[in-house]
């Protein structure tokens, strides 16, 4: 078996992993462990990869299939199930940066992406860091009045919310035509692997909390919100080349920072691992 570390990166999430080369096969003792320290640690690091867009979707299946995303124009050329994202979009003169405000991926889908995946391609000489915050710890810190209230409220999740605290990309009718039909999830789902509860939030794709007042609703979701994105919750990721981080949409919810100089280009490869329906 090959010799490598797990390091935790702070208390509470993310973990490195060095001494792998995931160009290379992978053992099925050391799948596992990566496996398990995916579920304890919700983000993990891999340092020092270097991938060509085929040889990162099949390091990816390390932890789990493929899901293919909603905008299949964003895919890397000559490779049309690797996406992307970059700093590169502009719509109606604003820039699109994806992932600019806290959420968790796809979360409008019956079966939300159980993974997510960056591979630094094209990097700022400074900023463009990715926040992660833990949603399991949030909501075990919560009052238990408000985990009381909370339990077992259901949410619709669509394409894009008439809330959003920001736009998203263009998306093609062809890509528009394949979006699912809105998801209604749990507000607290219960992870399938590690068993913990967590906040499943996403204010980009929230539209409204089944029996409840929009506006009510919308004081409900602000409050854990800001609860959720506590600097105690965060590891913040800052993005060296052969970074491939992976994180569990099922744990965190992430940011991406537009804190850098545009005239720079910033470009990851980007893949999602199927998920469940959230329970």
């Amino acid at each position: 078996m090959t010799s490598f570390t797990i390091s935790p990166l702070t208390d509470r999430t993310g973990a490195e992993v060095v001494g792998l080369d995931f160009t290379e096969p992978i053992d099925p003792q050391t799948r596992t462990t990566l496996n398990r320290a995916f579920a304890e640690h919700h983000v993990l690091v891999m340092r020092d990869q270097h991938f060509t867009p085929e040889q990162f979707k099949q390091a990816a299946q390390v932890f789990g299939e493929l899901q293919q995303h909603d905008k299949k124009e964003h895919h890397v050329p000559g490779h049309p199930d690797v996406y992307y994202v970059s700093n590169d979009e502009i719509v109606n003169g604003r820039r699109i940066i994806p992932g600019e405000t806290f959420h968790t991926d796809h979360s409008n889908h019956p079966r939300p992406p159980k993974a997510t995946m960056l591979f630094a391609v094209e990097l700022p000489s400074a900023g463009g860091d990715t926040q992660y915050v833990n949603v399991h710890d949030a909501y075990d810190d919560l009052p238990v009045e408000t985990k009381q209230r909370i339990d077992g409220l259901k949410v619709v999740h669509v394409y894009l919310s008439k809330y959003s605290p920001r736009p998203l990309g263009a998306i093609s009718e062809e890509s528009r035509r394949d979006v699912p039909a809105p998801g209604i999830h749990p507000l607290v789902r219960t992870h399938p692997e590690n068993g913990r509860k967590a906040l499943f939030l996403n204010p980009v794709r929230m539209e409204s909390i089944v029996g409840m007042e929009d506006e009510e609703a919308l004081a409900l979701i602000d409050e854990l919100m800001r609860h959720a994105t506590q600097k105690k919750y965060e590891y913040r990721h800052k993005w060296r080349y052969g970074d491939w981080v992976i994180w569990d949409n099922r744990s965190v919810m992430h940011q991406a920072n537009p804190d850098y100089d545009m005239s720079e280009r910033r470009y990851l490869y980007r893949l999602m691992l199927r998920g469940e329906v959230p329970v």
